[in-house]
């Protein structure tokens, strides 16, 4: 069932937005060659301690993972698409780093993802990342009332395939609420006019989850929660939890 939040709720989910934004601030700033995936999980951790609310992926465990998850955020590292763990690896120079990070505040969650590069950039990756957020903000900006699912889809999936990358399989955005993964499934391709009609109140995930080279195929680690590009080719990752209002979308999870 989709369930419409009042503004209340949303103002609700804005406050853990603000958590989730911290947090990720926090890590991009304590990132750099030498640091270890461990040391990043402890800084988005100590945010979210201080700001009263509890971590969303910590201990989540899904009927596919053989595991609970491990971390306070999901670390994925240059072919490593989403769901990396944090462990003892330290960062290289030119890598490239996706974050993705999790928050409960009095009940209510938000979740929200960035992308970046530690040392030295190669241009190739500088462009896969910005059409990673060219293609959050054109799904964002899709994302009216009176809008469907199919046209944030077609949004986020026109200027991806346009340029030529791929797109993560069998993987997209969600309803965000009281938990993590809500209704409705959010497609990053769909058919214009196709799929549910935005309604004010709806709260949803919108995450491409882009692959360079083309391929949208992956490859599970043997943690059972690392998906890796099958081509061995460097991904990027962005996300933000929006909410469908009669003034247009509100990013819950800005900064």
């Amino acid at each position: 069932m989709i369930e419409l939040k009042t503004p209340r709720e949303i103002a609700l989910l804005r406050e853990a937005g603000r958590v989730v934004a911290s947090a990720l601030a926090a890590v991009r700033a304590h990132a750099a060659v030498g640091v270890s995936l461990r040391e990043l999980d402890r800084e988005a951790a100590k945010v979210i301690k201080g700001a009263g609310a509890k971590p969303a992926f910590l201990n989540y465990h899904p009927s596919w993972a053989p595991v609970p998850f491990p971390g306070v955020i999901c670390v994925s590292i240059n072919d490593a698409v989403v769901h990396g763990i944090p462990d003892k690896t330290r960062l290289a120079d030119g890598d490239l780093v996706s974050i993705d990070c999790g928050a409960f505040l009095q009940g209510w969650c938000g979740d929200a993802a960035i992308s970046f590069i530690v040392g030295q950039p190669d241009p190739e990756d500088v462009a896969l990342i910005d059409a990673t957020d060219a293609a959050l903000q054109r799904g964002i900006a899709a994302a009216l009332v009176g809008h469907r699912l199919g046209d944030v889809g077609h949004a986020i999936g026109d200027v991806v395939r346009g340029a030529g990358y791929g797109l993560l399989a069998d993987h997209g955005g969600h309803g965000v609420g009281r938990a993590m993964h809500e209704a409705p499934y959010v497609l990053n391709e769909g058919k214009p006019g196709h799929g549910y009609r935005l309604r004010p109140g709806l709260v949803i995930a919108l995450e491409p989850m882009l692959i360079s080279g083309g391929t949208d195929e992956y490859l599970t680690d043997p943690d059972g929660w690392t998906l890796r590009t099958a081509s061995g080719t460097k991904a990027s990752h962005s996300e933000h939890t929006i909410a469908i209002t009669d003034d247009g979308p509100l990013v819950l999870t800005a900064a």
